[in-house]
Formats: structure tokens, sequence, C-alpha cells
């Protein structure tokens, strides 16, 4: 995906904050996630997946809020990784009113259930944490265009693993993304399970 065949914010927060060209890995896998493939994107670290996530998914929801259900639900390892997610889709959005909300641990799970219900269109969440609430019926995911697992190599633990592949059992068509360094056993898991028609971007 060139950066001048992008939503109009998009391309304007792309401008705000100096950055013209696309990173290698980028270049190749962008075009292909806008086209609506479901991606497993493999590059090693500083290649700009984290960005390449966040255009991505900023440019599926049309840089733009709509009704309440989540879009976008992206799974990380844990608190600081999904602060620092937000930080990063802050920088992009200044202009925009897309509505992000990040679910750990630390948080009351009541609290999280409410805000999650008064709308938002990106959850970025750790797998546990999200599983408590989806199997409380406190999310609803009907809605849900983009499922996404940044830095996947976090799912070495069985527990977690098992509490990411079990959600897309209730999803309806949705496009999947799963970032990591290197493709492995997890990834062949996936692939059997729910990404069958999924293609390997690499660097």
């Amino acid at each position: 995906m060139s950066f001048k065949k992008i939503h109009p914010e998009l391309k304007e927060a792309l401008e705000r904050l100096k950055i013209t060209e696309p990173l290698p890995f980028q270049k190749n896998v962008l075009s292909k996630i806008k086209g609506g493939a479901s991606i497993f994107g493999i590059a090693p670290k500083g290649s700009g997946k984290t960005t390449a996530l966040v255009m991505s998914t900023l440019q599926k929801l049309n840089c733009a809020a709509f009704e309440d259900s989540p879009r976008a639900l992206i799974f990380v390892k844990d608190k600081q990784a999904a602060l620092d997610l937000e930080q990063e889709f802050n920088r992009f959005i200044f202009r925009m009113d897309l509505r992000v909300y990040c679910a750990y641990e630390e948080q009351n799970i009541e609290d999280q259930r409410d805000d999650i219900y008064d709308g938002v269109d990106i959850v970025i969440a750790t797998p546990k944490r999200l599983s408590k609430i989806f199997y409380s019926n406190g999310i609803n995911l009907g809605q849900l265009q983009l499922f996404i697992v940044e830095d996947a190599e976090f799912l070495i633990k069985p527990n977690l693993f098992s509490d990411v592949i079990r959600i897309p059992e209730s999803l309806n068509k949705c496009q999947y993304l799963i970032f990591a360094t290197k493709f492995d056993a997890r990834m062949e898991r996936m692939q059997d399970s729910f990404m069958s028609a999924a293609q390997i971007v690499s660097l």
C-alpha cells in the first residue's frame, strides 16, 4: 500500500509524524492487508510491524468511530505492551474520533465491562482478561473486522495460546493478522484451526 493510497486522515497523520516512505516489510504487507487477506507478518524487531499494525487498523476502520461494538481486537502479552500500543495509536489518532481501550488484569473487570459497553472501536487486551470478559458476555464481537496478535512469541504459554485461539470459534467473517519474529509451531496450529487461507509475508 503506497502512502498515496490511504485514507486522507491517515495520510495527514503520517505527514504530521514525518513518516514519508514505508519500510521494506511495510511495503510488502500493507497492500495485502488492505486487500483483505489474513496475514502472518514475520519480520525482525525494528522492521515496522507495530506501525504496519496501527496503519492497517486505522485504514480498515476508515479512521472514524462507528456505533458501539469493537471492530478491532488486538492481543498483547501484558499491561505494559497494551499501554505502549495504546500510546502508539494515540500518536496517529490525534485528530480522529476513534476510541481505543485497554483491558488487562490489574483493572476491575466490572468497570472494564461497563467501559466497553459504553462504546469502543479498538480493544487492546491481554488474552486472560479478554477471555474472562468475553465468556461473561461483557463484550460483543459481532461487528469485529480485525483480529490481531502483536508479537505473538508470548503465546508460548499454553493457557494464553488457548485463550486466543478459542475466540475465533465464536466469530463471523473476520480478517486475521498475526505479527511475530518467526513462524513456528504456534503459527502452524493457527493455520490449521482458523487461518487456513492466510498468507505468510516475511522479511
